[in-house]
């Protein structure tokens, strides 16, 4: 049978990894309308790198509609004036069974990002849970809903405050475990390690500690392991529904290794929105029921 040639390449995979179950997600984006690097607060962003705007956008709603054409449902933020960073909506907020564990971002350039997510959750009715601690939201928390009961990850070292993840344990009522960085361009937990299902994770050993090393082995000794041309492609900077993983289109490795565990790879041209220090996970945040 001879197959469309208008059919996306994902989904000509789809007798692939029968294995695997997708499951249907809800998620909040935010259009890079006002996106620039103007500052510098991680060590991708360089305030003299010109931003194609236009081209900014258009890659950002390739992503979406990918997203929406795996059957997914994407809830868009407004952007406002003079917050460019707001693309990253994972950073916003952090929610487990209906409640959304706000953040507080660190740099003052970001603070007043916290309330236009505050404004979202609240307004959508999400029983939203303003933060004491300093957090960066999904960007440091991941969750895995079969894993030992449902288990929390949570990142520290550059933005979070370990203290928060004493806080995000109270207010969601999920086990806690502290991983801490220790390199700069993995400021986030989301550039360092990725959710691929509820109960599998994929990580950059040398972005963590020796400690961190040692916890995740324990907990996790099956995980997908990437190298650092993975990390540094932002491969782990991604999302996943159990079946497809939607990952930036440099990180060719990671793609592999990811199709050898049995997923599917979808990638995407983020190029414009790496410039600011993300890629596909920081531009998508999951609102979890």
């Amino acid at each position: 049978m001879r197959l469309s040639s208008n059919i996306p390449p994902y989904l000509l995979l789809l007798s692939v990894s029968q294995h695997k179950f997708p499951r249907k997600r809800t998620y909040l984006m935010c259009s890079p309308k006002h996106f620039d690097v103007t500052y510098a607060i991680n060590p991708w962003m360089n305030p003299g790198a010109e931003v194609d705007s236009e081209l900014a956008v258009r890659q950002w709603d390739g992503l979406r509609q990918t997203l929406v054409d795996l059957g997914h449902t994407v809830h868009v933020l407004t952007p406002e004036p003079d917050l460019p960073d707001m693309v990253y909506a994972a950073n916003g907020a952090f929610v487990v069974d209906g409640t959304a564990y706000g953040a507080r971002f660190k740099h003052r350039q970001r603070v007043a990002e916290a309330a236009a997510h505050q404004a979202f959750y609240e307004s959508e009715g999400w029983r939203f849970v303003a933060p004491g601690e300093i957090n960066e939201g999904e960007g440091d928390f991941a969750y895995l809903p079969e894993a030992y009961g449902g288990l929390i990850l949570a990142g520290y070292g550059f933005r979070t405050e370990p203290a928060a993840h004493a806080e995000a344990q109270e207010a969601l009522g999920r086990p806690v475990v502290s991983l801490r960085l220790v390199d700069p361009h993995f400021y986030h937990l989301d550039t360092a390690l990725t959710v691929l299902d509820d109960r599998t994770v994929s990580y950059f050993p040398g972005a963590f500690s020796r400690s961190a090393q040692r916890v995740l082995a324990q907990l996790f000794p099956d995980a997908v392991l990437a190298d650092e041309t993975d990390a540094f492609a932002f491969g782990l900077n991604l999302v996943s529904d159990g079946r497809h993983v939607v990952l930036n289109s440099e990180a060719t490795g990671m793609a592999a290794k990811v199709e050898a565990a049995g997923y599917i790879p979808v990638p995407v041209d983020l190029a414009e929105l790496r410039k600011g220090g993300g890629s596909v996970k920081c531009c998508v945040a999951e609102l979890r029921r």
